[in-house]
């Protein structure tokens, strides 16, 4: 199977069968070339990206027209303001009043938070990413409680119950390295691949009858033979006689 390219007026054939038993013969490089890319995505995570831990505390918020009863349009409406709880949780009048707690900036504390609101719940869970899990446990805690007291304030709300405190993870979150490295195995098969075949397509040298008459147009009326041993032992005569 061929397909033809054309470009500046000159047509260019690739043969696509050609170059899948090209690749074949070297599947071996290409191998060997996507594992030692694996590896070295690996220890490049082991030694330059510093492992995150992640701290989870959610909270529940109940939006109460009467202290005595709950209604269900009371629990719809809460549902569809857990929206806005989230805008509020990443204000910068919350942030800033953990800020004032702990040693770090508004930037860096904005990039280390998610908040998460799941679809047709109530509860919001806030999400904090740090390179110390006992840090990370206190800024959720922090970040958590101070929420608290400004969705009271803005949304009139009578309480935020708290449904979990924020653990201390014991595991990293990230990075990973099977993820790395399969990514980087990946990218390393998809590079020599690239560079094999951009080697066969920028190579025109000739090789064989057929090239002679894609390259240069022309017909082949004959072919000497070529032996090996025969070249071999000419060049060994012509290095006597100097």
């Amino acid at each position: 199977m061929e397909n033809q390219v054309t470009n500046n007026n000159d047509e260019i054939e690739i043969d696509l069968g050609e170059i899948f038993h090209l690749i074949l013969s070297r599947l071996g490089v290409i191998i060997l070339s996507g594992i030692i890319l694996g590896v070295i995505s690996i220890i490049g995570t082991m030694l330059f990206i510093t492992p995150q831990y992640e701290s989870t505390t959610k909270i529940m918020v109940l939006n109460k027209q009467d202290s005595n009863t709950l209604t269900s349009a009371d629990m719809q409406t809460s549902t569809q303001l857990t929206k806005d709880y989230a805008e509020l949780i990443k204000s910068r009048t919350v942030l800033e009043g953990v800020i004032a707690q702990l040693n770090i900036t508004y930037q860096q504390l904005l990039g280390k938070l998610t908040v998460d609101t799941s679809t047709d719940s109530r509860i919001v869970t806030i999400i904090v990413s740090d390179e110390d899990p006992y840090t990370a446990s206190e800024m959720a805690n922090a970040i958590r409680d101070m929420a608290a007291e400004h969705i009271q304030s803005v949304m009139d709300i009578e309480a935020v119950n708290v449904v979990d405190s924020a653990n201390i993870p014991s595991e990293k979150a990230s990075p990973s390295l099977a993820k790395n490295g399969v990514i980087g195995g990946l990218l390393g098969v998809i590079i020599a691949m690239a560079i094999v075949i951009i080697i066969y397509l920028t190579n025109d040298t000739i090789k064989v009858e057929e090239d002679v008459e894609r390259y240069l147009g022309l017909s082949v009326l004959g072919s000497i033979p070529y032996s090996e041993k025969e070249s071999r032992s000419k060049k060994q005569k012509s290095r006597k006689r100097r």
